[in-house]
């Protein structure tokens, strides 16, 4: 016998992607409970009840990442706000729209051209023998490459979680649909 109430797999699934959402992008796990009572027809209590109780043990290092992605995407904003030195748009991307539309391979080409470009200033200093205040601008700049590289390698891994819950989302889509009765 099923009781009415029960909750099944879908309806957790629902709910842990929701306050994964919430917590990755640093909401809090009353509003994404908040949230999946709306969608369910449930109170925000039973649902955080069974977070709590029951889907939060399934999704530990789940959770353990998308506080990583906040903390990274929180850390994105602080350095996005203060960084003041520019740099040419050949040398590094700074649209965050063509930062979000890069494939992983186009991502790991970036870096190459980071590195490269890096080394070759480093040359640039050793051969140079450069004065103290340029040696420094180059430091300066190095360090903001460095944080810029940073960035995008957790904005890739952010994308590439995105990606896998899409699928899943859809793969589960698909299940739903397979086990729907025919119309």
């Amino acid at each position: 016998m099923i009781r009415q109430d029960a909750w099944n797999h879908d309806e957790d699934l629902l709910l842990a992607e929701t306050v994964l959402r919430h917590i990755r992008e640093g909401g809090t796990q009353l509003a994404a409970f908040d949230e999946v009572a709306e969608k369910l027809s449930r109170t925000p209590a039973a649902c955080g009840f069974r977070w709590n109780s029951t889907v939060r043990k399934q999704y530990d290092s789940a959770i353990q990442l998308a506080k990583k992605a906040r903390k990274e995407a929180k850390l994105h904003h602080v350095l996005n706000r203060n960084i003041s030195h520019s740099v040419k748009d050949e040398e590094v991307i700074t649209s965050q729209e063509k930062k979000r539309s890069l494939t992983g391979k186009e991502v790991t080409s970036r870096y190459d051209e980071l590195i490269t470009f890096l080394k070759e200033e480093r040359e640039k200093v050793n051969q140079q023998g450069m004065d103290d205040d340029t040696l420094t601008d180059l430091r300066e700049e190095n360090a903001q490459l460095k944080k810029q590289l940073a960035e995008m390698r957790a904005e890739y891994l952010e994308i590439k979680e995105d990606y896998q819950l899409m699928i899943h989302a859809v793969q589960r889509a698909a299940k739903k649909e397979n086990r729907s009765p025919a119309l």
